[in-house]
């Protein structure tokens, strides 16, 4: 048996299990986002509209912050695990030190991203 891998129905295993789903799932979220988003560049480019239409199409609905919210989150969740991974196999950070570096990874990216939705969404 690999030494290597925790033992099927330890704690460690159910939350890398968690990880690996969260991960699958936030996948599929920023698929749908980045569509809409780059759908959206190239309607807004293809049309004309500057950037003042466009902020004023995002500050007369609360559909378009929603959105930006929902792609924002899935970042925050998708990254940070593929980190832990890296810095796990590549930087050979150990568990608890992997966690906590993505764990802050994931925190930054929220906020930058929510700020940054805040900022034109106000």
């Amino acid at each position: 048996m690999r030494t290597d891998r925790p033992a099927r129905g330890s704690a460690h295993w159910r939350v890398d299990a968690w990880l690996w789903l969260l991960q699958r799932a936030s996948a599929a979220v920023l698929a749908v986002c980045v569509a809409v988003h780059l759908a959206t560049i190239f309607y807004a480019v293809h049309a004309g509209l500057t950037a003042q239409t466009i902020l004023g199409r995002m500050h007369a609905s609360i559909a378009w912050p929603a959105f930006y919210v929902l792609f924002v989150v899935a970042a925050a969740v998708h990254a940070p695990i593929g980190l832990r991974a890296v810095a796990a196999e590549w930087l050979g950070f150990g568990g608890r030190r992997a966690d906590l570096v993505a764990a802050a990874i994931g925190i930054a990216l929220l906020a930058l991203g929510l700020r940054a939705v805040w900022a034109l969404a106000r």
